[in-house]
């Protein structure tokens, strides 16, 4: 494991480049599964996760070339086991759009529970009910077990919660089912648009995408496909977070500008001036003050992934904010170490925190228990005094590529320690 040593109180600039979303990543990744033919993607983010899900399809039979570039050439002529590795598995959460990949080429699947974040607390239960009502019936064995001797069939289907990996995991399986599914309260969020485009490429019909009810047109022969990522609006609001809180200026590109007006408006709310040209999002220096109130929302509402460090933004800021996140609870609980830093917090609840500000904060060590606290915990030691020290940094690199050298670039004093 590795430690980030952090000496804060620098003004970050200059300008920063994002690579492809990784929560597209991974599903065009579990996509590739479903063809024989080469698939082709450009602009893949150079992380963690992404490695492991390529090692997933390794272990699987399939062929990955580029693996750690930003070109990934896949190919899978053949799947040889329906068992992907269970300590890859346990890793990354988003090993879960492999069931129907898997369903689709062996018509069966046997998965590891999944890892990532709070896996406790983050049920597939979506991901199962969308299979089962394509035909895979769940088998008794340990973690998940689901078998389609008979094939995957087209279905309609209401998704109980509009869950972005439930609602992948559906369009996964049903590209594969002979027929026209329809999955009604479908996730509308970019990255599963992105699969849907990816999708289609591949030969599956797809309509409906980017709203609550998508239609596919499954069954057919699929073939090989290239495409470029999009840019990571998330890390991109992340990278504008570490602009207003250290008091700097950085261009953020690479990311589109549809995606990004759900940064934007809320960094404006809380007088963070902020521009967008082309694919290049800049943020000015500021003096931010409190929101009032910010809650999360399913797109195109502010995101759950950018929870924390709008929260550390919000120490930064003159005055009270309300910050609501109805989706998880854990985030919020990993902030609590923002505490020993000398902001002024009150958690009403496991949803709910209330952030006076603005408050000098002091370095300190500092746990990274999950990776979007992480990156918020570095944004608040960035703009701390004194210094801070972060472990482990490789919970932090699962989503944030090259960290240590784009931080250094901005002008942060940084330095990873063994």
């Amino acid at each position: 494991m590795s430690t980030l040593l952090i000496e804060g109180g620098q003004r970050l600039s200059g300008a920063v480049e994002v690579e492809g979303n990784k929560n597209a990543a991974l599903p065009l990744l579990a996509a590739c599964l479903l063809t024989r033919d080469e698939c082709v993607l450009t602009n893949v983010p150079r992380i963690s996760d992404v490695e492991v899900m390529a090692r997933l399809i390794l272990d699987l039979g399939g062929e990955v070339e580029g693996i750690g570039s930003t070109t990934l050439r896949v190919r899978c002529p053949d799947i040889v086991k329906d068992e992907p590795d269970g300590a890859l598995v346990g890793r990354l959460r988003g090993s879960v759009l492999l069931l129907g990949p898997l369903l689709a080429r062996r018509g069966r699947a046997h998965l590891a529970p999944p890892g990532g974040d709070f896996p406790a607390r983050r049920t597939i239960a979506t991901h199962l009910e969308a299979l089962e009502a394509m035909g895979a019936q769940q088998c008794s064995g340990t973690g998940h077990v689901l078998e389609a001797t008979k094939g995957l069939k087209p279905t309609s289907i209401y998704l109980y919660e509009a869950s972005v990996t439930g609602t992948e995991t559906a369009l996964l399986a049903a590209a594969a089912a002979p027929g026209t599914t329809e999955i009604r309260h479908a996730a509308c969020e970019p990255h599963v648009v992105e699969l849907c485009a990816f999708l289609a490429q591949l030969g599956a019909g797809i309509s409906g995408a980017g709203t609550p009810t998508i239609r596919i047109e499954g069954g057919r022969a699929l073939h090989g496909a290239e495409h470029r990522l999009w840019g990571d609006y998330i890390e991109a609001g992340s990278w504008a977070v570490v602009a207003a809180v250290t008091g700097g200026e950085i261009q953020v590109r690479g990311a589109r500008a549809a995606d990004m007006e759900v940064v934007g408006a809320v960094l404006e709310r809380m007088q963070v001036y902020c521009t967008m040209s082309g694919e290049t999002f800049t943020v000015n220096q500021a003096r931010p003050r409190a929101a009032g109130r910010i809650t999360t929302s399913l797109w195109p509402g502010f995101p759950s992934d950018l929870v924390s460090l709008v929260t550390v933004l919000a120490t930064q800021a003159d005055g009270q904010t309300l910050v609501h996140d109805w989706l998880y609870e854990l985030r919020l609980f990993a902030l609590e170490q923002l505490s020993g830093m000398g902001a002024d917090l009150f958690l009403c609840d496991p949803h709910r925190i209330i952030v006076t500000g603005p408050r000098k904060l002091r370095g300190r060590p500092l746990d990274s228990r999950d990776l979007r606290s992480g990156m918020a915990l570095i944004a608040a030691a960035l703009a701390a005094d004194g210094q801070s020290r972060l472990s482990p940094m490789e919970t932090v690199e699962r989503g944030y590529g090259r960290l240590v050298e784009r931080l250094q670039g901005l002008g942060a004093r940084v330095a990873r320690m063994s």
